[in-house]
């Protein structure tokens, strides 16, 4: 036989009737470990002569060489060395043989089997490129059990070992001679294996074959558990950066792992880890299992507490058996409920903050019911939604806090406003009214008594706004101490109405009292109501023409928890939008801009109620139709004691002008 590189284009030169085929790596590998077996099974001590191109293909095949080495005296395997390996030159269990790493045997896979009884041979010669995935390399080449094939191969190879090794040459010749090498065969001989061999053969041929396939279609299951995972978080990415709200992406969250688990109830909930119960808002529901949607759903529960406590998911196959199913009846009682067979459970969670729950319930147990790829997709979509979520509350927080800092600007405005206008403005009356009195010492007396009751008028605005910062800021710190005591509500009204009548120099609308006239004596703060009432007064005064109409009714509310004192403050003045009725109560808060502010004011006189109001535990709000509308005010103050009579009809009680 001429001797080149290549073993396979030497056989084809030599033997021209050989038909080479291509193989994919699966086939071979099949084929490869079926004569191997053939070997161990048999006890004729075969030559085994093994070509594996690289040494890391050797090493997943080593513990099967060694075996076959413990059979017989003559295994030979070759291989190119990688890079710092182990594999050398050693006559140990078997002979092996580092092949230069230009040799074109680098790039051939070769297995050779002869005895007295079997023949066979696998001759290739790979074809693909290395960047092709493992799987998918293929070679060109031939296999079969003739025997002058076979023991052409063998020759050949034998005598690549001698000149890689030629103190093997003693050996060599002595294996030839064992297997009849030495002495060419006839060319038309083709001695059929022996039938146990080719049984033995064949059952392990196919065993392979259906294990390789078996590879392959997981390997299938696994590619598309990961395109329907990566299609799942891919919809889920686009969700997140597409919206910022919550439930828009609970809702693609749920209707997207619908689509994957469309036998299983999904269920998306916002919650915190100490939670006891919440309300289910997102969910797909399979036919034949109940929604829960709207319905309550507990959380104080040791399945929930420990689920929401880890960060992998929790998974019960078959929840009738589970530990925590038969030592807890609560759960199984829950499970019986809605059909849960099958339970899944994975917090949502972003820098160890619980946010919510995925759960998965299946209504048909199965011991394999969650593949560990179920989970893998479960906790990276909780992973994104947790991501979501955070990204979510963020800019919701960040919306909160752009409008807080837009407020605080605009109580900085108003602030400097009023100082400007509240302030200066007085200040600058009173220094013209004494600078005129003092260079003008021959003025008549009419307008130099004009001038000073301007500048008390003045003076006496100025120590009431300055009055007004004071009593805020005690408010605000908690400086104000309540003094509660019995009081008549009508008496604290009649002084509010007499300090604005003298307090308003010109005429005001009417102020109509309707009260009962068997309205109790209160236990409240007379002191911190009085100075509510003047401020609402004053507000509706302001706001209201002088040919209009203020309302003031006042009434105790009994209920099984507590008692209140509700007062009611009415005009028929200008009205508020229904976007400012919170927001007037702001501290500085104008209705009007400051350059077309048509009535004077510090923006204070409703903060100071809401302060007073709040450090008696109550509550105040507006309500008006809008602009031109009018507007009412509404005070409720909870009540210590009082003495219960029965309220008569409201009857007009005074009307003041």
């Amino acid at each position: 036989m001429p001797m080149t590189d290549s073993l396979l284009q030497a056989l084809r030169t030599e033997l021209p009737q050989l038909r080479s085929q291509i193989y994919f790596k699966s086939a071979l590998t099949a084929l490869s470990h079926a004569l191997e077996d053939v070997v161990l099974k048999g006890d004729d001590q075969p030559l085994v002569i093994a070509n594996f191109q690289q040494e890391r293909f050797y090493h997943q095949e080593i513990r099967r060489y060694e075996r076959i080495a413990g059979l017989t005296n003559h295994v030979y395997v070759l291989a190119a060395p990688e890079r710092e390996s182990g594999f050398a030159v050693s006559s140990g269990l078997y002979e092996s043989v580092p092949l230069a790493p230009a040799d074109a045997l680098s790039q051939e896979w070769h297995l050779v089997v002869l005895s007295s009884r079997f023949a066979a041979c696998l001759i290739c010669r790979e074809q693909s490129d290395g960047a092709v995935m493992d799987s998918a390399r293929r070679f060109e080449g031939f296999w079969g059990f003739d025997r002058q094939v076979s023991t052409r191969a063998a020759q050949w190879l034998l005598q690549r070992v001698v000149e890689y090794r030629p103190e093997l040459a003693l050996k060599v010749t002595q294996t030839l001679s064992t297997y009849g090498l030495d002495t060419a065969p006839l060319l038309s001989s083709s001695i059929v294996s022996d039938l146990t061999d080719s049984s033995i053969f064949g059952q392990r041929l196919m065993t392979y074959l259906q294990a390789s396939q078996y590879k392959l279609l997981k390997a299938y299951q696994a590619l598309d558990d990961k395109s329907q995972q990566e299609r799942l978080l891919n919809v889920v990415t686009t969700a997140i950066r597409r919206s910022l709200e919550p439930e828009e992406i609970l809702s693609t969250a749920v209707a997207e792992l619908g689509q994957v688990f469309s036998q299983c109830r999904c269920l998306f909930y916002r919650c915190q880890a100490t939670d006891a119960e919440v309300t289910i808002s997102y969910e797909f529901v399979p036919s034949g299992m109940k929604p829960l949607t709207g319905r309550p759903w507990s959380l104080d529960n040791p399945l929930m507490k420990v689920a929401l406590s880890q960060e992998r998911a929790t998974a019960l196959s078959n929840v009738a058996d589970a530990p925590v199913t038969q030592s807890l009846p609560q759960i199984q009682a829950i499970a019986d409920q809605f059909n849960i067979r099958a339970w899944l459970l994975m917090p949502i969670q972003y820098q160890g903050t619980v946010l919510g729950m995925v759960e998965l319930h299946c209504g048909v147990s199965d011991a394999s019911r969650w593949r560990e790829s179920d989970i893998v997709l479960v906790e990276a979509l909780a992973t994104q939604v947790g991501v979501a979520l955070s990204q979510a509350d963020m800019f919701t927080k960040s919306e909160l806090l752009n409008q807080q800092l837009q407020a605080l600007e605009r109580t900085q405005t108003n602030l400097l406003n009023i100082v400007g206008h509240e302030l200066r403005t007085p200040l600058s009356t009173i220094q013209v009214c004494l600078e005129s009195l003092e260079g003008e010492p021959s003025m008549a007396e009419e307008i130099r008594q004009i001038m000073l009751e301007t500048a008390l008028g003045d003076t006496a605005r100025m120590r009431k706004l300055i009055g007004d910062f004071l009593l805020l800021s005690r408010l605000e710190s908690k400086q104000e101490k309540l003094q509660t005591g019995l009081i008549e509500f009508d008496e604290i009204l009649a002084m509010a109405i007499s300090g604005l009548n003298t307090n308003q120099s010109g005429p005001h609308p009417e102020i109509k009292v309707q009260i009962p006239a068997d309205l109790p004596p209160v236990n409240i703060d007379g002191e911190g109501l009085l100075v509510v009432l003047i401020k609402l007064l004053e507000n509706a005064c302001k706001f209201t023409p002088a040919d209009g109409r203020i309302t003031v009714n006042a009434e105790v509310q009994s209920s099984q928890a507590q008692d209140d004192l509700q007062v009611k403050v009415e005009d028929t003045g200008r009205g508020i939008e229904p976007e400012q009725l919170q927001t007037i109560f702001n501290s500085f808060y104008q209705g009007e801009d400051y350059l077309r502010r048509s009535v004077g004011g510090t923006g204070l006189g409703l903060s100071i109620c809401r302060q007073i109001i709040k450090t008696m535990a109550g509550e105040i709000w507006a309500e008006s139709e809008g602009y031109d509308r009018g507007s009412t005010f509404y005070l409720r103050i909870p009540l210590d004691s009082f003495q219960a009579t029965t309220t008569e009809p409201v009857a007009e009680q005074s009307s003041v002008k």
